[in-house]
């Protein structure tokens, strides 16, 4: 019979997989076309948007450029849809080896509301994204003269109306495209009259020694510029310091107390008879009550674990080098599936500690482990992808990539999250407890402000906040900007410093807790890891309003919302690695004293 349920338990995670696979069609990493002269190889045309907006983008023939016939779109995977990516054929021709002087896209004469469209999208800044053999270029569509003038009704508008494309290729194969703008060939658009445009291009073919296999290399070198490794290698050691004199600070004085306590509290019974205990021996009987909440509690535990897994397996993918730059759409498709497959560890950890903590409905617990994080994600997308849709941005999902997710929950998270829920309610495992537990449970003393929970989740949050702030900048740049983030070891440290850090300064806190005779530590050490999250939350208004450039409501919604969620998430994966480190510590030191 056990057999036979670990067959089943193994089938559904083949089916989980394939279903995955099928669902999600994982784009090839790079291009791997080889051509002949005269080939043609298609350039896409993107998106378009304003460039200090990088969630607010539109679809390139949103606004009146030459238009081909017959629009030809690229078959995008659910990452690259997720990303915003609406790839259709561009008009211009870009033969494999055929130069061209000055080509004609397009004659065309431009209404007087597309030429405020146009001036429109020139006055925010707007740019253009295109592929070609799967490498990116980029482009302003035109440009505003001040001329010393400050009132902007004075200001002048031009269109970029000529392109000139720089290929290099190896062999048969392309390497490198660049794209610049004739900066003499203008379009006026300053006046609501209509304009002639005739729309060209240019084509230049250079042969270089660089090879297929680097041909990526020089968007990751953008990050890895000496002055750029400077700041990194800066935070890594302001944050190793941190945690040194931390964690040597805190084990100083945790093992000296811990010392004098065990010796006080084991070898001094006589005077223990005599008076009354104090300190933390006192609430022996009341260290290991269940919390209040503790299907919430269990709950938050398997979300938590499970995001922790996550970002365990991101990091992996990370380091051997799935995410490099411009691999359209991988990182939002490992991030769908990864969180599709790992909700059987949410399942299991919820239930498992649930039953261990004698709690009887553990289907109402799975049901809240399964929406206690996707829950808020799905209200603020749906509620952002209203907003998507309202502006017309490729930011808003089709109804089908829609409908591939739901799929993906339904057959494939949901059904993980129940057989792990059955696999922690069947483990049977016990609670291990040092000490018994009494009947009744004792009055806490009153505390000074400083030991309530705000204080000291302000406290306990701003040490690992400051040991990751430095990197934070880039990481935002990259994901709220333009810029390219590809130093994922050095990433990797500052995380682990980021754990280590909140697991210390958690266990210090619930150690002088404990002294203060107040035994309700169990949210408490969740609560004071998960408080670096609200920091991180604290800086997005301070990257928003200082830092960056962003503007408008779509944006602006886009940045506070998704972050939420992310901060949220942060919350939990910190929680649970706070309150494992803290239970650890618990169990530790009452296992070394006797308890009577």
């Amino acid at each position: 019979m056990v057999v036979d349920k670990k067959e089943k338990i193994m089938a559904c995670l083949v089916a989980a997989i394939v279903i995955l696979c099928s669902l999600t069609h994982v784009r090839s990493d790079a291009s791997n076309h080889r051509y002949k002269e005269g080939d043609d190889v298609p350039l896409y045309a993107n998106k378009v948007g304003p460039f200090h907006n990088p969630s607010e983008t539109y679809r390139y023939f949103d606004l009146p450029f030459c238009s081909p016939a017959h629009m030809q779109e690229k078959k995008e995977a659910l990452g690259e849809v997720l990303n915003g990516d609406r790839l259709v054929v561009a008009p211009y021709k870009l033969e494999f080896l055929k130069d061209k002087e000055s080509e004609i896209v397009c004659k065309k004469k431009l209404k007087q509301e597309e030429v405020s469209q146009f001036r429109a999208a020139v006055s925010k800044d707007y740019y253009f994204q295109m592929y070609y053999d799967d490498l990116p270029l980029w482009g302003l569509l035109g440009k505003f003269d001040k001329e010393g003038k400050d009132d902007p009704s004075e200001l002048k508008y031009y269109l970029f109306k000529h392109l000139h494309f720089n290929i290099l290729y190896n062999k048969d194969r392309v390497i490198e495209i660049i794209v610049k703008s004739d900066p003499d060939a203008l379009v006026d658009l300053t006046e609501d009259k209509e304009v002639d445009v005739e729309f060209t291009y240019s084509v230049k073919w250079k042969d270089t020694e660089i090879p297929f296999e680097k041909r990526m290399e020089k968007y990751s070198q953008i990050s890895s510029l000496p002055h750029h490794l400077e700041i990194h290698w800066f935070s890594i050691i302001n944050s190793c310091v941190t945690v040194l004199l931390l964690t040597g600070f805190l084990a100083t004085i945790l093992m000296r107390v811990l010392k004098n306590d065990f010796v006080k509290y084991t070898h001094d019974e006589e005077a223990a008879d005599d008076q009354e205990e104090t300190g933390w021996k006192y609430i022996h009987g009341d260290v290991f009550r269940y919390p209040k909440y503790k299907s919430l509690f269990a709950a938050a535990l398997g979300s938590g674990t499970q995001l922790f897994a996550l970002a365990i397996f991101i990091f992996l993918l990370a380091l051997v080098g799935v995410f490099y730059p411009y691999n359209r759409g991988a990182l939002f498709t490992a991030l769908v599936v990864i969180y599709a497959l790992t909700s059987g560890i949410a399942g299991y950890t919820a239930a498992s500690f649930y039953c261990q903590l004698e709690g009887q409905n553990w289907v109402r617990n799975l049901l809240l482990t399964g929406s206690l994080f996707c829950g808020p994600l799905f209200l603020t997308f749906c509620f952002l992808n209203t907003v998507a849709i309202a502006y017309s941005s490729t930011a808003a999902l089709p109804f089908g990539t829609i409908v591939v997710i739901f799929l993906i929950w339904t057959l494939v998270t949901s059904p993980l999250l129940v057989l792990g829920g059955i696999a922690g309610k069947n483990s049977k495992a016990e609670f291990q407890a040092p000490c018994r537990t009494a009947k009744f449970p004792r009055e806490i003393p009153s505390l000074p402000w400083y030991r309530k929970t705000l204080p000291q989740m302000a406290m306990a949050g701003f040490l690992p906040f400051s040991a990751i702030y430095i990197e934070l900048y880039y990481i935002f740049a990259s994901v709220w900007g333009h810029q390219i983030y590809t130093i994922y070891s050095i990433l990797f440290i500052v995380f682990i410093i980021l754990l280590v850090v909140t697991a210390f300064i958690t266990v210090s806190l619930t150690y002088f807790q404990l002294a203060a005779e107040d035994h309700e530590w169990w949210w408490r050490s969740f609560l004071c890891g998960g408080s670096t999250g609200l920091f991180i939350y604290g800086y997005c208004l301070y990257y928003y309003h200082a830092r960056s450039d962003m503007s408008g409501f779509m944006q602006t919604s886009f940045f506070f919302g998704y972050m939420a969620c992310i901060c949220y998430g942060f919350f939990l994966m910190l929680g649970v690695v706070s309150f494992r480190a803290s239970l650890f510590f618990v169990r530790h030191i009452y296992r070394s004293i006797k308890c009577e």
